[in-house]
């Protein structure tokens, strides 16, 4: 049984490992962009509430998504592991998911953060933007703006992870099998 986190700076993969490491491990991938989805999708109460903040192009407050995910821990693919992907992003969330998991009795086992070079995320993820059309990848300032909120906002809970001894770190660079081969070697190690 694995209950995991993964994190990473944009572009450093974690998507793409999230969803082979569920697949060999055989645990649930959790992203809140499909939460989110499914639950408006399904039309759920929660779903309509996050619908209402989508379809108005607002971010779906820290509230709703802290109701979301533990809407979606409790579910039964999760009792047997699960991994995060998206969530938490700060240590506010990290604090509101250390109450989460408590009410469900659980803990983290591991906080697998993929590392990367800036200037490599930088032209990966304008590769993707030509590559898979993502208007919001292709300026060079945003992007830059993103990976410098990710070590302001997203660093302290990494550093948080790793005081209590949960964080494994994995060179993000290289081939998706490479850089898999990597992970599945850490994480039997």
């Amino acid at each position: 049984m694995t209950r995991m986190l993964i994190v990473g700076p944009q572009g450093s993969g974690k998507g793409t490992q999230a969803k082979l490491i569920s697949e060999k491990l055989g645990i649930v991938a959790i992203s809140t962009g499909d939460i989110f989805r499914a639950n408006i999708k399904g039309e759920t109460e929660l779903g309509k509430e996050a619908k209402n903040y989508v379809d108005a192009g607002d971010l779906v407050p820290d509230s709703l998504t802290n109701r979301l995910v533990e809407d979606r821990l409790s579910w039964d693919d999760a009792a047997e592991g699960f991994l995060l992907d998206g969530y938490p992003r700060n240590r506010t969330q990290q604090a509101t998911l250390d109450e989460m998991l408590s009410r469900l009795g659980v803990d983290l086992d591991v906080v697998l953060e993929l590392t990367a070079d800036t200037e490599e995320l930088t032209q990966r993820i304008k590769k993707r933007a030509e590559t898979e059309g993502r208007d919001d990848d292709a300026d060079e300032n945003v992007i830059r703006r993103r990976l410098e909120l990710f070590e302001t906002e997203t660093r302290p809970m990494i550093d948080e992870y790793a005081k209590r001894g949960v964080l494994k770190q994995v060179d993000g660079l290289g081939s998706v099998d490479d850089v898999n081969a990597r992970i599945m070697d850490t994480l039997k190690g």
